[in-house]
């Protein structure tokens, strides 16, 4: 029994907690890894017992007397960072084992205190990692040296991503300090591609999946509001009030802006109907102690009901207490989000989870119903493979030598060639980017030996440096000296306009461009206020579901009757095409000196072909809006049926169209944080890699066959 393997402490922290049974996922966690070494990845649903699986069987084998730090857990966020904090202490307080939290919003002398007594468990994100290897390589190895585990939270949210390479780079590093190699245990709910997690440790060989396959039931309920202009319909608050008032409800619309209008326009609601008085906004934006007061409040008020409009700040893990419902205002951009979103609700044991989806258009209507249909299908989107990472390679170079203080520059290749992060690229690429940083500046090399040069000072000693990702420039906003957020600056943010941040509206009273400060007070004029939005990538794979939907006659009990009639009128629309096989037959739209062509695949692909037809002469335009997706072409449709079928054959050759495309437009570049420095055939590589997709394009066009309209 895996509860027998778990030491005297551990076993007397469970009696405690008064759990009945282990759960599936920690019972698995705790054989396996007390019986030997290796690397795991925890799979298993939200709510269901990870940190506990990583933890109880780790603190039980574990001698904590052994001098320096033997765990380390890892978070892409410092909100899960101190929530988390609560539930590792708490645990260790059994075995007398120190745990500290490392990041920027940390306790200054308790990071002083590990530094002089190296001891149990730090609690970090990879930019502080980063940080520390920058600012205080010495005490990296005093700190790290006997490092026995690393935990890495969420480790589907750093697949595919610069962040990842990051982590892992610096995973590969810490190897390098350690007596011995650690064992890495990764947690996550919504993993697309359980190989690249294995190949994320850097073992893949001697790593392990642990999946639970417990599923929870979901409750899932489809409504239609039809939306006419940029605000949400006075319909669709009206029923989403009603169906929330009397619970504890996160809803997720798809941007920030639209998470302050439901959370103001549901008050306003509450307000007139004397409604409780629970309404949040919780995003990026909104200030870190005011997200923190929303977090407190839904965590520890059990008997009021609450609404909190958010983003993906609350797609993770952190721990708010009992959900009951979850809404979703039109279609996630991802299956592997809907997963997150949905398991928010119903996180007790044998409870079942509650989602309300929202739709405004059709074609939302359509991904969310491709979306959901894959998810019960069990299909999550692969991370993004990037075989070649030299914008990030880059970064560790710069991170490196700044560490060291210098390094020999013949070391520095060595290190970089060895990092596991980076393996796909070859010996003389990295001396030919190491060249390039020594000729602008950003290295200086003298004699064998490079260190940091007049460019790269300006850039190593910015606390923007350890992150690999790119920020806003934000304006802080403020009212009576309380700082309430930050939002992007833009043109019309100005005097008198209004703003929606943290559930309410603001009046503009003054923007000081200088100090990026904004100061406001509440607005009562009614003037309708402003905010911001966003876009993502659509994964191919829920284009072509949208495609089977249209053409197969299914019913789906989940739509309610204004969703079932959308949906055929959509289908009516599409009627003219006669399609049988979504997997190779696409619709052509035709007119008499343009055409429009539904792809349905995704976004990448999208480009790619937009990217060729420019090439091939032919002057398009991919219209990509309110989840519907097009290429307007502006050609008969001879010209365009003769220039898809070379599409494929320009590919080899595309080489110089990709320079002058990026000459003629370098924020396409905008992606990547450090591309900007790297030689013009690595931006290049860059755009191919990431921006672009060239295989699956060039699959794609070879199989497509055209339908037309009637």
């Amino acid at each position: 029994m895996a509860f027998d393997l778990l030491s005297e402490p551990i076993r007397k922290y469970v009696y405690d907690k008064r759990w009945e049974k282990l759960r599936p996922i920690q019972a698995a966690a705790i054989t396996r890894i007390l019986s030997g070494n290796g690397n795991y990845i925890l799979a298993s649903k939200t709510a269901s017992g990870k940190t506990e699986a990583a933890f109880l069987p780790i603190l039980s084998k574990i001698d904590f007397k052994e001098a320096g730090v033997q765990v380390l857990y890892i978070s892409p966020l410092i909100a899960l960072i101190n929530d988390q904090f609560q539930r590792i202490e708490e645990l260790c307080k059994y075995l007398d084992i120190s745990v500290t939290k490392w990041h920027g919003e940390a306790n200054k002398t308790l990071k002083e205190r590990i530094i002089k007594n190296p001891e149990g468990i730090i609690l970090i994100t990879p930019e502080s990692l980063e940080a520390m290897f920058v600012n205080k390589s010495f005490n990296i190895k005093h700190l790290f040296s006997n490092l026995k585990y690393v935990v890495i939270d969420e480790i589907h949210s750093f697949l595919g991503t610069d962040r990842g390479t990051q982590l892992k780079s610096i995973l590969s590093r810490l190897q390098n300090v350690n007596l011995k190699p650690y064992n890495i245990v990764g947690l996550s709910a919504t993993i697309g591609d359980y190989a690249e997690a294995k190949r994320f440790t850097g073992n893949e060989e001697n790593t392990k999946v642990l999946l639970d396959k417990t599923t929870r039931e979901i409750n899932a309920v489809f409504r239609y509001f039809e939306e006419t202009g940029n605000e949400l319909p006075p319909k669709l608050l009206d029923d989403l009030y009603n169906e929330t008032k009397d619970n504890k409800v996160l809803i997720f619309p798809n941007s920030r802006g639209k998470a302050e209008e439901v959370a103001v326009r549901l008050k306003k609601i509450s307000d007139r109907t004397n409604g409780h008085s629970n309404y949040f906004s919780h995003h990026s934006s909104v200030d870190r102690e005011v997200r923190e007061d929303v977090e407190y409040f839904a965590k520890n008020n059990n008997r009021q009901n609450f609404a909190i409009s958010c983003t993906s700040t609350l797609e993770l893990g952190i721990d708010i207490g009992a959900v009951d419902e979850v809404v979703q205002i039109d279609a996630t951009y991802s299956i592997a989000s809907l997963i997150q979103r949905v398991g928010r609700s119903g996180r007790r044991e044998g409870e079942s989870s509650n989602l309300f989806l929202y739709a405004t258009n059709q074609w939302s209507l359509l991904q969310s119903l491709a979306c959901w249909q894959l998810y019960k299908e069990g299909f999550i989107e692969p991370p993004l493979s990037i075989e070649k990472p030299f914008d990030i390679l880059l970064h560790q170079a710069l991170s490196i030598v700044k560490g060291q203080s210098g390094i020999l520059l013949e070391e520095l290749e060595d290190q970089l060639k060895n990092n596991f992060a980076f393996n796909k690229i070859e010996s003389a690429e990295i001396q030919e980017i190491l060249a390039n940083l020594i000729e602008t500046d950003l290295l200086e090399k003298i004699r064998h030996e490079v260190i940091i040069g007049v460019e790269g000072e300006k850039i190593v000693n910015s606390r923007d440096f350890y992150s690999v990702f790119k920020t806003e420039e934000n304006f802080k906003v403020v009212n009576n000296r309380n700082t309430i957020g930050e939002i992007p600056f833009s043109p019309q943010i100005r005097k008198d306009e209004n703003i929606l941040l943290a559930a309410r509206i603001w009046k503009i009273k003054d923007v000081d461009e200088g100090a990026k400060r904004i100061e406001v007070i509440p607005a009562n004029d009614g003037k309708k206020p402003m905010f911001f939005g966003g876009g993502a990538i659509i994964h191919s794979r829920i284009r072509q579901k949208m495609l089977e939907i249209l053409f197969n006659q299914d019913e789906y009990e989940i739509l309610n009757e204004e969703c079932k009639n959308q949906l055929s009128l959509l289908r009516k629309d599409f009627a003219v095409f006669e399609i049988t096989n979504a997997e190779v037959e696409r619709p052509l739209m035709i007119y008499d000196k343009r055409a429009e062509f539904f792809s349905f695949t995704g976004t990448r692909v999208n480009r790619t072909i937009s990217f060729l037809l420019d090439i091939a002469g032919i002057i398009n335009n991919i219209y990509e809006k309110d989840c519907r997706c097009v290429l307007q072409i502006e050609s008969t449709k001879n010209q365009f049926i003769e220039s898809w079928r070379k599409l494929a054959n320009l590919i080899p050759g595309v080489e110089p169209h990709l320079y002058t495309l990026l000459e003629k437009f370098p924020a396409l570049l905008d992606f990547s944080k450090w591309g900007e420095f790297l030689p013009d055939k690595y931006k290049v590589s860059l755009l191919r890699q990431k921006y672009f997709d060239f295989n699956e394009t060039e699959a794609f066009v070879k199989k497509v066959k055209f339908v037309f309209n009637r």
